[in-house]
């Protein structure tokens, strides 16, 4: 029996919005000077949409959270070979607040920005690629 198409269209559209702050990070990496700050948002933004998609597919309840070590401990009891990436990706959830605000730490070093990306990436990658291939956005 062919997936349900509400369920499709949710799911996906979790993706594409994990699809268009990867590739926001990527532009703002590459202004010229980078806006760092922005970039690990997006990342972390990345992150999460991409775990809320996975979970959406799986008709998991996720609620209403930045924090990625509550959205990756679903995942992760989902599917427990995803334990260890989303430990990992525990580490960019300061980056839905730190760097946004006045007062805040101006911005992170570009190194940690390039890394917060790849891990961004890997994040979205290893959700998509446990689900159907018609959820790529």
């Amino acid at each position: 029996m062919p997936p349900d198409p509400t369920r499709v269209a949710e799911a996906r559209a979790w993706f594409t919005k994990a699809a268009r702050d990867l590739r926001a990070a990527e532009v703002l990496l590459a202004a010229n000077p980078p806006l760092l700050g922005e970039v690990v948002f997006h990342c972390q933004q990345a992150a999460e949409k991409a775990m809320k998609g996975f979970l959406s597919w799986h008709d998991r309840p996720f609620g209403k959270t930045h924090d990625l070590a509550v959205i990756g401990g679903l995942c992760a009891a989902h599917d427990q070979s995803l334990e260890p990436l989303c430990r990992r990706a525990e580490r960019l959830s300061v980056f839905a607040w730190v760097f946004r605000y006045p007062g805040d730490p101006e911005e992170p070093a570009r190194d940690e920005a390039e890394s917060a990306l790849g891990l961004a990436r890997e994040i979205s990658e290893a959700m998509l690629a446990r689900l159907p291939a018609e959820l790529r956005p």
